[in-house]
């Protein structure tokens, strides 16, 4: 078992000191929240599958073999390597998440239960666990086993109808605006989720979308549609 350290950069405040996530995420909006909550004094792990890790680590620029984009947003981190497939990854898991007071996840809807890792698999062991599943589309609808990417949720919401010049094309946003902005709803909410258990002893399960998210960047458009019929648009 692999376990690295990134200690490099961030805030050591330490106001999130006593928390443990286990961050299942790869890629940007799960580890970009995991990051915030560990410059602020969280303790997070970071599960990674054997062999390739975070796909994060083979993109350029690199500096001493790892790239710049994985160093950043996982500072302040540890990283284990776990083989979730197997009888010994999900039993030391498992041992894991009961001294955890949150899991946070990007895999598609109804992965973790069939790899038996799920919400209600661990409530059983560690009853104020808190769940955050960051997905595409939720975790219920049509849409729930549709992969797609950040200008897909934006387009589907209606926001790049809302860019660019009038009668033209669409203009593509210069970032990521729901991937960025999924993982600060994620943040905030797995802090309100931990507040409540810690009051309550007793977790919950969230679940941030990442095409939901995109939709409540837009408050105007939504209340001129939803109130008249009127669609918004360059």
């Amino acid at each position: 078992m692999l376990l690295e350290d990134y200690k490099e950069g961030g805030v050591d405040v330490g106001a999130l000191d006593g928390i443990r996530v286990l961050d299942l995420s790869r890629l940007l909006p799960g580890p970009y929240c995991s990051m915030l909550l560990a410059d602020f004094g969280a303790e997070v792990i970071k599960i990674e599958e054997p062999g390739r890790g975070d796909y994060s680590r083979s993109f350029p620029p690199f500096q001493n073999g790892f790239g710049y984009w994985h160093l950043q947003l996982n500072r302040n981190k540890k990283s284990v390597v776990l083989d979730l497939k197997s009888d010994a990854g999900r039993a030391t898991f498992l041992k894991l998440a009961q001294t955890a007071d949150v899991v946070l996840e990007s895999y598609r809807p109804g992965v973790l239960k069939r790899l038996g890792i799920d919400y209600e698999t661990v409530s059983r062991l560690n009853p104020k666990i808190v769940y955050c599943a960051i997905t595409g589309y939720g975790k219920r609808g049509p849409l729930v086993d549709q992969a797609d990417h950040d200008i897909g949720y934006v387009s589907l919401a209606g926001i790049t109808s809302m860019s660019g010049e009038p009668g033209g094309r669409p203009a593509i946003p210069g970032i990521l605006m729901a991937d960025m902005n999924a993982a600060l709803m994620a943040g905030m909410s797995i802090l309100m989720a931990v507040r409540h258990a810690e009051q309550t002893g007793t977790g919950q399960e969230i679940d941030i979308s990442l095409y939901n998210t995109a939709l409540t960047l837009m408050p105007g458009a939504a209340s001129l549609y939803f109130g008249s019929g009127f669609v918004a648009e360059i």
